[in-house]
């Protein structure tokens, strides 16, 4: 039997696995500069997140905002960046920092970027939560991992960039919210400048928190979204001994109990949650502007006139909001006698549903970390992560939702970043951006990726 037909096929099969292997393991004279720089700048990448870490930026602390946008500014223009501050007091927020890097020869740039990231915190100068120490390899300060340190990684890649002399040909826009940890409505405001740079970009690179589960580093192609919902419910009152009765009916709060059992048993799906989060009811009833308190009255013998609930649902994508959104409202329409009921659904965060182009993004990154020596990250569970920016632009652009710092307890008094990870993020988002810059602008990310 005449085995050559068959051999040589073999042979030139794994020749070009093995090629492949070795060029995404390697690393260009241009990324040995970009891996070398940030171990060098290390300590001044840590002396720059306590710098910001430091500033209060709470969302409505519109002047530490600001601040944090000073210092992002100068940095960003010495880069190289076109950086315009975009006010935002319509929408009582800080603003938005937008930074362009254009390309000095359109068109060949590679893929266009836009970097996403956010200047504010859950921590307000109210909180007790205020200070920036040290303890080994872990800091801990108000948004030091959410999402200061981020903003770190992204400016010491860049950073990085320039030295191994390929910044000056790339074509980025950035991005950088006041008010992601709260956004100002309408969001056709506060997140207009973000959309825009979206239709004119290939892909969309989120510098939020990577992910680390038993040691494990994760990437993100998904966020689900964070929808908030209110539901006001009346009912006749009077003497208790009425209730129930054909004139007086079933009251407000078994109205309510009706509903939200209803939502328990009628709602669950495959990647939906719904929180219950506040119920009140009784003879009288006041809840604020924000849904956060309320004040009640109430008599055991006197059937409640008025109760109140309100909550918020999840979901993988905004087709999966609609259809759940609709379910809520009939079930909400079905009444109890002598009662009536009304939800309406705040703006919120859209979903990020996972898309062949996301996750071929997430297959270039895992390139860069073969070459870099670091595994693979796997794809994350859209469950264990909250609503995020870059899901008002993922219907207009593929993204990865989360390269930025690695820590714990983010929104928590004592939240920290693994300081030691900080140059493995780094250098990861740095090769990751390079080599999108050496991707045609034109080329299918699933092709290249699939190579």
């Amino acid at each position: 039997m005449n085995l050559r037909p068959a051999i040589f096929p073999l042979l030139a099969a794994s020749l070009s696995v093995l090629s492949l292997a070795q060029n995404a393991t390697s690393l260009s004279p241009e990324e040995k500069v970009i891996v070398a720089y940030i171990d060098a700048n290390e300590q001044a990448s840590n002396d720059m997140l306590q710098k910001l870490v430091d500033i209060n930026s709470g969302t409505h602390n519109l002047e530490g905002v600001r601040a944090v946008a000073e210092i992002m500014k100068s940095q960003l223009s010495d880069l190289g960046f076109i950086v315009h501050w975009i006010p935002m007091e319509q929408v009582q927020r800080a603003g938005v920092l937008v930074a362009e890097h254009p390309c000095p020869e359109p068109g060949k740039c590679g893929k266009r970027m836009l970097l996403i990231g956010h200047m504010d915190t859950v921590f307000e100068k109210s909180s007790a939560f205020q200070t920036w120490s040290v303890n080994g390899n872990i800091a801990t300060g108000p948004g030091v991992n959410d999402m200061k340190g981020g903003l770190v990684d992204m400016l010491f890649a860049l950073k990085a960039m320039q030295a191994a002399g390929v910044l000056e040909k790339t074509e980025i826009t950035i991005v950088l919210s006041g008010d992601e940890e709260a956004h100002g409505e309408p969001a056709s405001v506060s997140r207009r400048d973000m959309i825009a740079a979206a239709k004119h970009s290939d892909v969309a690179l989120e510098f939020e928190g990577t992910p680390r589960m038993e040691g494990v580093f994760y990437g993100s192609v998904s966020r689900r979204s964070s929808i908030t919902w209110r539901i006001n419910t009346t009912g006749e009152t009077g003497h208790s001994s009425g209730i129930f009765s054909v004139r007086m009916g079933f009251g407000a709060i078994y109205e309510l109990a009706r509903i939200l059992d209803a939502f328990r048993v009628q709602l669950p799906e495959e990647n939906l949650t719904f929180n219950v989060g506040m119920v009140a009811g009784g003879t009288s009833l006041q809840v604020d502007e924000a849904g956060n308190n309320g004040t009640i009255t109430g008599k055991d013998n006197v059937i409640a006139p008025t109760a109140y609930a309100s909550g918020d649902i999840r979901t993988i994508s905004n087709q999966q909001t609609a259809r759940v959104e609709k379910k809520m409202q009939e079930i909400v329409a079905h009444h109890l006698p002598k009662t009536t009921a009304t939800i309406t659904f705040g703006e919120g965060y859209p979903a990020m549903a996972p898309t062949a182009e996301s996750r071929a993004l997430l297959a270039i990154l895992n390139h860069a970390n073969a070459s870099l020596g670091f595994k693979a990250m796997p794809e994350l569970d859209p469950m264990k992560r909250g609503a995020g920016d870059i899901s008002f632009v993922a219907d207009i652009i593929p993204g990865l939702a989360g390269i930025g710092a690695t820590g714990e307890g983010a929104h928590a008094p004592g939240e920290t970043i693994d300081l030691s990870t900080q140059p493995i993020n780094t250098k990861r988002d740095a090769l990751l951006m390079y080599r999108l810059s050496l991707i045609d602008q034109k080329a299918d990310l699933r092709k290249v990726a699939a190579k």
